[in-house]
């Protein structure tokens, strides 16, 4: 499964993990030492995310239930939290640089692709 940019193309992620559980939206990338390039963690249901503990910075989509951009944040560091987003429906976590090389931003649709 890829997860495109439907506004240019772009490739955002060929390696996608769901977190749909309540445990595995609790420890989404806590453990781990990075993310690798090309692979994203897609958490739905979704409003707000922290990197608290984390050993790395992420990019971080939060997407409407129809596949909208509605908050995009690069290189969001270790040991932040964002604000809570009512109308996402879920949050797509990068690695960092993922958004600007996309030229991925808010107002943009992504699809997932077989």
């Amino acid at each position: 499964m890829k997860l495109l940019n439907r506004r240019n193309g772009a490739v955002l992620a060929e390696q996608i993990e769901r977190a749909v559980t309540w445990r595995a939206r609790l420890r989404g990338l806590l453990g781990r030492s990075g993310l690798a390039g090309g692979s994203a963690l897609v958490i739905e249901p979704c409003t707000s995310i922290h990197t608290l503990f984390m050993k790395f910075s992420i990019d971080a989509l939060f997407l409407s239930a129809d596949g909208r951009v509605i908050r995009a944040i690069s290189g969001l560091r270790p040991w932040r939290a964002t604000r809570i987003y009512p109308s996402a429906a879920m949050v797509i976590e990068l690695p960092a640089g993922t958004l600007v090389r996309s030229d991925t931003r808010e107002g943009d649709h992504v699809a997932f692709e077989v």
